[in-house]
């Protein structure tokens, strides 16, 4: 079974002094049409290829439009030496659960080049 969390409780761990890492999984142009604030963006097809991107965070939040694909991730990064040690979960319901205040446009893209 894979750990989940509430859009709710991602809302106040954001908001306190050690915030989670918000991984959203989903493809770039989903990703570009709204994401929650500071959330990096590893498409679920590239994750085993930028674990770095996640090794080493103590506490990582995966997030995708419906909650179906953040399982997977939680899974996956589970399985992956370097995040052992880390609190894993998926934001239950996704996107379309999250009530919060969402960015729109592109981070650093999955492969590390800037995106504007």
């Amino acid at each position: 079974m894979v750990d989940e969390i509430s859009p709710e409780a991602v809302a106040e761990l954001l908001d306190g002094e050690d915030p989670p890492l918000v991984v959203d999984v989903s493809t770039e142009a989903e990703f570009a049409l709204g994401h929650v604030p500071g959330s990096i963006n590893v498409p679920l097809a590239n994750l085993v290829s930028h674990l770095d991107r996640v090794a080493g965070a103590e506490h990582v939040v995966a997030v995708c439009p419906r909650g179906e694909a953040s399982v997977q991730a939680v899974r996956l990064l589970s399985a992956y030496e370097g995040t052992e040690d880390a609190r894993i979960e998926s934001m239950a319901g996704g996107l379309a659960a999250w009530d919060g205040p969402l960015e729109e446009g592109l981070d650093t893209g999955a492969n590390g080049d800037e995106r504007s």
